[in-house]
């Protein structure tokens, strides 16, 4: 848990200026990749998350939550991709361990690890397919509006 919370807190002060954010502005158009590497910044309506109550009833290890998910241009106004995956829950109240596939023009972005109930989230991004099919680095998630929404912000590390 220690390193998760220098992780964020990494991510946070990076988010602050050092790293030019991405808007992804429709099927194939977005602002020129840095050397560094390009963040892609989307959000996520929550609209189809279920939970499955695995075994006792309530909040259990084991419960799992589903979704397929629109999800919308940095802004929040227009639809440029859909995201479809499932957690489990590892600590109830606290934490689950997900994987999810968030599907964007020109390819799909995959993405696994921790989904904190009362915290931000840095996932890894572990593959792609089409424009993102070398696909590495992490994901910070971040929820807004009561966890209706989410704001997805891929850090794609350059290939090679």
């Amino acid at each position: 848990m220690h390193r998760t919370v220098i992780t964020i807190a990494l991510v946070g002060s990076l988010a602050s200026g050092a790293v030019a954010v991405t808007a992804w502005a429709g099927p194939g158009r977005h602002k020129p990749e840095r050397q560094h590497g390009r963040t892609i910044t989307v959000t996520e309506h929550a609209t189809t998350d279920a939970t499955t109550d695995t075994g006792t009833p309530g909040d259990t290890a084991g419960d799992l939550l589903t979704f397929a998910n629109e999800v919308f241009d940095a802004g929040d106004q227009q639809q440029v991709g859909s995201d479809h995956g499932s957690c489990i829950r590892v600590e109830p109240g606290a934490s689950y361990e997900c994987a999810w596939t968030t599907e964007l023009p020109g390819g799909q972005i995959m993405v696994q690890g921790p989904f904190f109930d009362a915290s931000d989230s840095v996932l890894a991004i572990t593959g792609g397919t089409g424009r993102f099919a070398r696909a590495r680095g992490s994901m910070r998630l971040h929820a807004i509006e009561n966890g209706t929404k989410f704001v997805f912000e891929f850090r794609l590390r350059p290939a090679g």
